[in-house]
């Protein structure tokens, strides 16, 4: 094999959802029955959840940044409020503080693991204070103890973004089934997929109910509730809202999905625990550490550091030569706060979460889902080994 030939013939993609043909069925069949868009799916998907999380109020969304959007729009920030939260995160979870009329405040992470550090929360706490938004990241739980002590103390709301943790436990808990606010994503890269989709789970009724309102432009009645049988088709406008209900044919696929999430979750965390055993012999190539307390990990992301200073290029420049190898690979997640308009409306720097930086140059996920078999990983690690060969100082 020459330098120009690589290691696959063929493309091997980051992610891929595992797409049965109950899911197909179950989609012909609404649209089959005419009934489209939010109805008696979406409300099964809804008592799934329920029931899973021990009776948690849930709220079927059309994506996970709705279901922050709705989150943060229950908190009513007025001007100088603040929201404290991770800078390693995907652009949602921060734009929608700033969407809802607050400034996010950024709390370092741990370097090893990248869950947001309590101490770094604490530290930022102010009388403007209103919530703290931790994200539970990779499949990890971030550490939940210190941070509900943290709001109990200060009188604040934490708001879970779970996008990451369906299935994840914490010190024996399934993350949401005892939250304030958590909010499950169901992206097509995620542990289940709707194709697009978020679900909400809430402990506090009156919160769920305007979240629900919140969900459908600020009325009281959703279109299965005033179009379905029995059902009246008056409405009343409570409060603005927005058009982020989700659809029978979302659910409909979401509904079979979630049936299979221990299975989905044990094959990757089979798959994870590979890729560590093939990954110890390359020192270049570090996977992130545990967290240190008791958990249960979900594997949404297999995130690994590059040791940049033991090469001659660097992470980006490395992942176009996995690239040219065939292997798909994600970046999970660039500094946000160092992103163009944090920068200039808020006057973020380099140096400012230094922890957050280092990783941020160096981390990259490797491909990581059900339908992914053992000899595709011998193929990422053969190719791994060949650039750190080829690059090496």
């Amino acid at each position: 094999m020459t330098k120009s030939d690589p290691v696959r013939t063929s493309f091997l993609p980051f992610s891929r959802p595992t797409i049965g043909d109950k899911e197909i069925e179950e989609v012909c069949d609404s649209l089959r029955s005419g009934w489209l868009t939010s109805g008696p799916k979406v409300a099964n998907f809804e008592k799934m959840f329920s029931d899973w999380s021990g009776g948690q109020e849930p709220v079927a969304v059309n994506s996970a940044t709705a279901g922050l959007h709705i989150a943060v729009a229950t908190l009513d920030l007025k001007q100088g409020d603040e929201v404290i939260t991770t800078p390693i995160t995907w652009p949602s979870t921060v734009n929608n503080i700033v969407i809802c009329g607050g400034i996010p405040v950024f709390a370092d992470v741990q370097r090893e693991t990248l869950q947001i550090d309590p101490s770094e929360v604490e530290k930022r706490i102010s009388p403007k204070t209103r919530a703290i938004i931790p994200v539970h990241f990779a499949g990890a739980p971030c550490d939940l103890k210190p941070l509900k002590e943290l709001c109990e103390k200060y009188g604040i709301t934490l708001i879970e973004d779970a996008a990451h943790a369906l299935g994840t436990k914490y010190r024996g808990e399934l993350i949401g089934s005892n939250s304030e606010v958590a909010v499950f994503s169901f992206h097509p890269i995620k542990n289940i997929t709707t194709g697009e989709g978020g679900m909400v789970l809430c402990s506090d009724k009156e919160r769920a109910a305007r979240m629900r309102r919140l969900r459908f432009h600020g009325v009281s009645r959703d279109a299965w509730k005033r179009y379905s049988r029995g059902g009246v088709p008056q409405y009343e406008v409570e409060e603005p809202g927005f058009k982020y209900n989700m659809l029978d044919i979302q659910a409909a696929i979401g509904i079979h999905q979630f049936e299979r999430l221990q299975v989905f979750n044990s094959r990757r965390k089979q798959l994870a625990e590979n890729y560590r055993i093939l990954l110890e012999g390359i020192p270049e190539i570090v996977p992130l550490a545990d967290v240190p307390y008791p958990h249960e990990h979900a594997w949404h992301l297999f995130v690994v550091r590059l040791e940049t200073e033991a090469l001659t290029i660097d992470r980006d420049q490395f992942l176009a030569e996995l690239q040219a190898e065939n292997i798909g690979t994600g970046l999970h997640f660039p500094a946000i706060h160092l992103q163009k308009f944090y920068c200039k409306t808020y006057g973020y720097r380099i140096g400012d979460f230094p922890e957050a930086e280092w990783n941020s140059e160096r981390i990259f996920s490797l491909p990581l889902y059900p339908l992914l078999k053992e000899q595709d990983q011998d193929d990422v690690v053969r190719a791994l080994k060949r650039l750190v060969k080829r690059f090496k100082r």
